[in-house]
């Protein structure tokens, strides 16, 4: 027999469909939720003086109307009731992003550290990132959880490193870390944080494979909205496919691995990204010939995958910013020439989110699960 839903269920739906609209619809009245959610008026009343009350909403100005008499109040959720941080550990450098309930950046703070797989090591970033959380004044509560971006698989649960040389830290635990936050923490895989990123500012992106062009190369297969992790936890590795026998060495101990191809390490000599391509602007003929060779790699193994995998390709990671929409033609171009299909459309975008995306997707995962409750319960 199904199970009659009791007047207290109904009245924690109302008001989670109250915040959700809110949420969606900032600046709103009390008369829309009452029209669009079809609520009575004595009902979004009292929830709203609750979520009010309760420091979920607040007033955020009033809203002018064609009719005479007083203007109606809009409502908007407090945006840094619940926070996340996100932290990206890279070789000598740590990144650590304060995100709000819509997935906003609050406060930054990048700082140089080399990476030690010690106890000394994960105490110093513990305290830096307490630091910044208390600089912010962030109540306890707030504090939705720390997730840490790795260049590094990671275990389904999120808490182990399962592979790990680029920073050899293969085994490494969340631990580590939790033995200095009191707070929930866990384990991301670099490419996948960007791709939540992506996920996060394209909500109607369904299916894509996303690839992260920084020093090291990455990728994410967003299948249905969501991204597919496996069955052992390295779905996506497409940096260890062989394309040439013979080729240099990859940080894996194969030769000739896509990574040493499509990565910005492939592409850079000893100079920055910024350098690199201001050189190429300055109409460098050694960087101009090293930018096409990069392209032809990059064509090559996106037509690779493509054939593979039908669907759209989306170019993230810390070269974004410099891509052009040339530079995508010219990739439709010679994937044209190898490919045995016809592509009726263009099918390789530039990722919509370019700067702070791998850490700031570290900590959209919280963000998203405390929305989601809030959403189901409303159901």
């Amino acid at each position: 027999m199904k199970k009659s839903i009791t007047p207290n269920q109904i009245k924690e739906s109302n008001r989670n469909l109250i915040y959700q609209y809110i949420y969606k619809n900032p600046g709103v009245s009390q008369l829309d939720i009452t029209y669009h959610l079809h609520l009575s008026r004595p009902t979004v009343t009292t929830n709203l003086s609750s979520l009010e009350e309760d420091g979920l909403i607040e007033k955020s100005g009033q809203i002018d109307t064609e009719y005479v008499g007083r203007k109606a109040t809009a409502y908007s959720i407090v945006s840094d009731y619940r926070v996340g941080i996100g932290v990206e550990i890279l070789r000598n450098e740590v990144k650590i992003n304060a995100v709000n309930l819509y997935g906003q950046k609050i406060e930054r703070l990048a700082f140089s550290i080399s990476y030690e797989n010690t106890d000394a090591y994960y105490h110093e970033v513990s305290n830096r990132i307490l630091e910044f959380k208390d600089s912010l004044h962030f109540k306890e509560e707030q504090l939705l959880g720390i997730g840490f971006a790795m260049q590094a698989l990671v275990s389904p649960d999120h808490r182990t490193i399962i592979y790990g040389k680029i920073l050899s830290c293969t085994g490494l635990t969340i631990d580590a870390f939790t033995k200095y936050l009191p707070y929930p923490c866990s384990f991301i895989h670099d490419a996948d944080s960007a791709a939540i990123s992506e996920l996060w500012v394209s909500p109607e992106l369904s299916d894509a494979f996303y690839l992260s062009l920084s020093k090291h190369l990455g990728a994410s297969i967003i299948s249905k909205g969501k991204l597919l992790e496996g069955k052992h936890g390295h779905s996506s590795t497409i940096e260890h496919i062989q394309m040439e026998k013979d080729g240099k060495l990859c940080y894996c101990g194969k030769h000739g691995c896509m990574e040493t191809l499509c990565s910005l390490s492939a592409l850079l000599g000893e100079e920055s990204l910024d350098e690199f391509f201001k050189k190429k602007k300055n109409g460098d003929k050694e960087a101009e010939k090293r930018w096409n060779s990069y392209l032809a790699e990059l064509a090559r193994a996106i037509n690779m995958l493509h054939l593979i995998y039908d669907t759209d390709f989306i170019l993230g990671g810390y070269i974004t910013p410099y891509l052009t929409k040339q530079d995508i033609q010219i990739l439709h171009e010679l994937i044209n020439e190898m490919t045995p299909f016809e592509e009726e459309s263009d099918f390789i975008q530039i990722s919509k989110m370019p700067k702070h995306n791998i850490s700031i997707g570290a900590a959209l995962p919280y963000i998203q699960e405390f929305l989601n409750i809030h959403s189901s319960r409303a159901q």
